[in-house]
């Protein structure tokens, strides 16, 4: 069971909340109980889970990464200006997996999926959702 989620990025690095797409797949296949699991599709975009209630969160993840990747510095930019953009999104990752508890993601209050963006804005980003039903349950 499987599902592309698509959606536009409106600034050079955001992360975007992607938890509702998410949501709205998982109940489109009613599966109780398994796993999700999301892939970012491109160089320089990434999957993470992180906290949803204060959006300084987000914004420091940002932050963090521009002070250890900064911009312009490297080999890579002379080709397209985002060798920041590559190395970002290969240090927090294209993946993340997720348990379904009871036809709901697994995650915390506090705990949201974001898709990192390191390179926008773009038109276009794709995250492969697949669900892995749990048939040991069924």
């Amino acid at each position: 069971m499987q599902q592309i989620i698509e959606f536009s990025t409106p600034r050079r690095e955001i992360l975007v909340d992607i938890t509702e797409q998410v949501k709205a797949v998982v109940q489109a296949y009613g599966i109780d109980n398994g796993l999700v699991a999301l892939y970012a599709q491109g160089a320089t975009g990434a999957i993470m889970i992180q906290e949803n209630w204060d959006d300084s969160v987000q914004t420091d993840v940002i932050n963090l990464l521009a002070s250890i990747i900064p911009r312009g510095v490297w080999l890579h930019d002379k080709q397209d200006g985002n060798g920041d953009a590559h190395l970002k999104s290969g240090l927090v990752g294209p993946s993340e997996t997720i348990p379904l508890i009871d036809g709901k993601l697994g995650l915390s209050t506090w705990q949201n999926i974001f898709f990192c963006e390191f390179d926008g804005p773009r038109k276009k980003r794709s995250v492969v959702c697949t669900i892995l039903p749990d048939f040991a349950s069924s």
